[in-house]
């Protein structure tokens, strides 16, 4: 008997129906990964599961955990439920985690709750041993640490000890990686699978990204607006994929390097010399956060600056752009020293991770796409803005009559394209892309990057792109600079980065990378073999 059995589950929230007839089973020992993109019901899945649905849902089917309809149970039995049976490891460990309490404490609360009978010697006992179970050594990560004195990584770490104290029958990892580098994201799948065999507790992952789960996950199902569209085993699925949907997450997981060579271009819009900048540290020691960068972007050209949390990309990014300043070398913009003077700064926009958090959510579309318009030394009158944002808007595939509405009535990649907008609307030479897509689904990122090209093409802008993940820069960028510890350790044209990396950390960001395509390859190889 499986140890989850989800049973043709509906869900509906007033007369709106959010999942139709979704069935899916756990074994013991198997990790299940959903994916799907935002709003296919993927989250809402793991919700009914854990008994976290928002009021006013009706749910009709069967959700079986060893043996028992947790349908059927009320709140506080699936409270005992949650604290003894159910694990849950949620997308931002920093939400998830008390930021006024200590990483310990807030593991032995869950094993308090889960086991009331031990004495606080035991419980802080097991609060280490449970800490060291993921990685975190009392030595380095004592039990009065808290979580702000940790990396994104390791914060994710105290969230999955937490998980595991009560020794669940199944876990549940909604989006664990989203924020995390790739060398990290790997590190944590890795954990995962580990803990997943050492205790045979069943695992359901849920992605928007195949290529994130295909190497951990023993059977993967995708669902498409409340629907499961396609299931199977790994590796048969990757061979026999029929619907639509799964074929495009597929081909979106799999994009290829950008071969094209970049001859001599005529003007160099941004220029970087020896660029440093340090940090202050206690003890009257300094962090070299950028330590003597260098480099050139020429018009119309697109560049890749990658490297792991920590290697200094954004400080580098925010010293470009004026907005911190630096001990030693120089930023040129179009052949002119910039330190973020006003006469320079239409020239150079940016587009943030987050477009939600750099948006005013009073202000309208218009307001938000033309308020860089200051920057010009003749403003134009009322009509021309608002005539300059509906052109724009139709540029980035949006409608003139989103002009008027508030940035909630958008979906994420909505929110980007009117991002990009913004940064469009001064005609800049330069954009600065920071993780612009890192919190998108696989097909809006694809959608997202795919329009940059264009726009780069016909207007002519250069763009730097700043990520943690080599495979989101791969098919777009010209050239790629790989940094570390502050430095730049490698560069290149991005196909031969990809086919011939040089240095050891780079070779070592590519192997981390999720690649659907080597998953694939591998697993036909073992097919073969046992043949």
């Amino acid at each position: 008997m499986a140890l989850l059995d989800v049973q043709k589950l509906s869900l509906s929230i007033g007369d709106v129906q959010i999942l139709k007839d979704v069935s899916l089973t756990v074994e013991a020992g198997k990790i299940v990964a959903i994916v799907g993109e935002s709003g296919s019901g993927k989250s809402m899945t793991s919700s009914a599961i854990m008994g976290l649905l928002p009021e006013g849902t009706s749910a009709t089917g069967n959700i079986w955990l060893d043996g028992e309809d947790l349908l059927e149970k009320s709140e506080k039995e699936m409270c005992s439920v949650r604290a003894s049976t159910l694990g849950m490891v949620f997308q931002e460990p920093m939400t998830a985690l008390n930021p006024v309490e200590t990483i310990g404490s807030q593991v032995m609360e869950a094993i308090k709750i889960a086991q009331p009978k031990l004495s606080k010697a035991e419980i802080k006992e097991k609060a280490e041993l449970t800490l060291h179970r993921v990685g975190l050594e009392n030595k380095r990560f004592p039990l009065n640490t808290y979580p702000h004195k940790l990396s994104g990584g390791q914060r994710q770490r105290v969230v999955i000890a937490i998980a595991i104290s009560q020794n669940p029958s199944l876990l549940i990892a909604d989006e664990p990686t989203t924020a995390l580098d790739v060398t990290t994201q790997a590190k944590i799948l890795e954990l995962l699978k580990k803990l997943v065999e050492r205790d045979a507790m069943g695992m359901l992952l849920i992605s928007h990204d195949l290529a994130v789960v295909a190497d951990v996950a023993d059977h993967i199902v995708i669902m498409k607006e409340g629907r499961v569209v396609e299931r199977g085993d790994v590796p048969e699925l990757f061979d026999a994929l029929e619907h639509d949907y799964s074929k495009a997450l597929f081909a979106a997981s799999k994009s290829e390097a950008n071969s094209k060579f970049i001859p001599d271009r005529a003007g160099h819009m941004l220029t970087v010399r020896n660029l440093s900048k340090s940090y202050a540290l206690a003890g009257g020691k300094k962090l070299k956060a950028v330590n003597d960068v260098s480099f050139v972007i020429k018009r119309g050209e697109n560049i890749g600056l990658v490297g792991e949390s920590g290697c200094g990309k954004s400080t580098l990014s925010r010293c470009i752009l004026g907005l911190e300043p630096f001990a030693k070398g120089e930023v040129l913009i179009r052949g002119k020293h910039f330190n973020g003077e006003k006469k320079l700064r239409r020239h150079i926009n940016v587009v943030f991770q987050d477009p939600y958090g750099s948006f005013n959510p009073r202000h309208t579309i218009a307001r938000i796409i033309a308020e860089p318009f200051y920057l010009m030394d003749k403003q134009p009158s009322n009509k021309k803005q608002l005539k300059k944002v509906w052109e724009l808007l139709d540029q980035v595939g949006m409608s003139a009559s989103d002009a008027d509405k508030h940035p909630h009535e958008f979906s994420g990649g909505q929110r980007q394209r009117i991002a990009i907008a913004r940064a469009l609307i001064t005609e800049p030479d330069i954009i600065l892309l920071d993780e612009a897509t890192s919190a998108l689904d696989v097909l809006i990122r694809d959608e997202i990057l795919e329009l940059l090209g264009k726009l780069s093409d016909t207007l002519g802008i250069s763009y730097l792109f700043i990520s943690h993940d080599l495979n989101t820069v791969k098919n777009i960028t010209d050239r790629i600079l790989v940094m570390k510890d502050g430095k730049i350790i490698e560069e290149g044209l991005t196909a031969n980065i990809f086919a011939r990396p040089q240095h050891p950390y780079t070779k070592s960001l590519l192997a981390a990378s999720p690649d659907i395509t080597k998953v694939v390859d591998n697993n036909k190889e073992k097919t073969n073999d046992s043949i």
